[in-house]
């Protein structure tokens, strides 16, 4: 019986995406009813969830950490997609959007992801153990990444408001890319153990236990579905996005919700994944996929939209504020502390949850 469950789970994450696609087609570009959007936002959680399946098998073939980037990399491509596509359909009103996503994206990877999956684990095993070293270089390239190209305009003086002149935006691009590039190889090639999940006494887990990886076709079918699935994801997002401005506009919030939104659907298949990763115990690549996730949205992200600029009506603005520089400055501060004994407690969790929180009560409440 577990059996024909496991096969019929298995059968509709292989034709949820398909299902997605289609109905992507068939309602892009259009002004949906209220009925169309319900039945879109079902297919859209649908697609989540047969993401993270795909992703999962993918993980199975490839191994640690190569799973986890596989599945960062892919949804942040297709985030930088939505980003650009609705900051050329916005104009200026849009010209915070790719601000207040990356920002959003930081905080929920950073205080959302990795608080859940070191609550998760630490509830389960009393102690949540993690590499300090690969958690510790990838919480370092994020604050770099995050401070060069987001607290930084705020406070530079060439260009009128939270901006960056040409040549300050090339560079922060370029720093972003490199640094992303360096990251990369330090996590799949040089230093590709730090990056392994850890028992409770510190042995690197080099091999999954009892899961035998699936063959090289169901890795690459795998690979086509989460595409599949994740365009769908990002595709039907949009299409319910007007949807999502109109409640926030008739309910007097401010428009960076709108970012905050696009960030929780972009990465709920992260979150799904990082999660299960934890109560396996494996809280490294719940990490993986946190902070790399946070990485690859920054990363990949400014480049994308400095590139775009050229061609993009209105006006870029990456500059936080003052309330959203104080939130950068604690979760550093205090993912710093989190990762540096490689042990973490229910408390930690807790304590990046509340700064999630405390994000999102100042976003709907500035």
């Amino acid at each position: 019986m577990i059996a024909g469950l496991r096969s019929t789970a298995q059968h509709w994450s292989d034709v949820l995406p398909v299902l997605a696609v289609v109905l992507l087609i068939l309602t892009w570009g259009r002004s949906l009813p209220g009925g169309v959007v319900a039945l879109v936002s079902c297919f859209l959680a649908a697609a989540v969830l047969a993401a993270v399946h795909h992703a999962e098998v993918i993980a199975l073939r490839v191994g640690e950490p190569f799973g986890s980037l596989v599945l960062a990399v892919a949804v942040t491509i297709i985030e930088v997609a939505l980003i650009v596509t609705l900051m050329a359909d916005g104009g200026e009103k849009s010209a915070t959007l790719a601000r207040d996503t990356v920002f959003a994206a930081v905080m929920i990877t950073c205080n959302g992801i990795v608080g859940l999956s070191l609550l998760v684990a630490s509830l389960k095993r009393r102690v949540a153990v993690f590499n300090a070293e690969g958690t510790g270089a990838a919480l370092a390239t994020v604050a770099t990444v995050a401070g060069l190209s987001l607290a930084l305009p705020t406070f530079t003086t060439s260009a009128p408001g939270p901006q960056f002149s040409t040549p300050q935006l090339v560079f922060a691009a370029l720093s972003a890319l490199i640094l992303y590039g360096l990251f990369v190889a330090t996590q799949t090639v040089r230093h590709r153990d730090y990056f392994l999940p850890v028992t409770s006494s510190g042995e690197v887990i080099d091999t999954e236990e009892h899961a035998h990886p699936p063959s090289a076709r169901a890795a690459w079918t795998s690979l086509g579905l989460l595409a599949l699935a994740l365009i769908s994801v990002v595709g039907l997002a949009k299409a319910v996005s007007p949807t999502i401005e109109s409640a926030v506009i008739a309910a007097g919030l401010p428009a960076s919700v709108v970012g905050i939104v696009i960030a929780l659907l972009v990465l709920l298949p992260e979150t799904i994944a990082a999660v299960r990763a934890a109560r396996r115990d494996r809280v490294q690549t719940s990490l993986n996929l946190g902070l790399g996730s946070a990485m690859a949205s920054i990363g990949l992200t400014i480049p994308a939209v400095a590139l775009a600029t050229a061609r993009l009506p209105g006006p870029l603005v990456l500059g936080l504020g003052a309330s959203h520089l104080v939130l950068l400055a604690l979760t550093v501060t205090v993912g710093t502390l989190t990762v540096v004994p490689g042990r973490a407690t229910p408390l930690q969790g807790g304590v990046h949850l509340t700064l999630l929180a405390a994000y999102i009560v100042l976003a709907l409440s500035p």
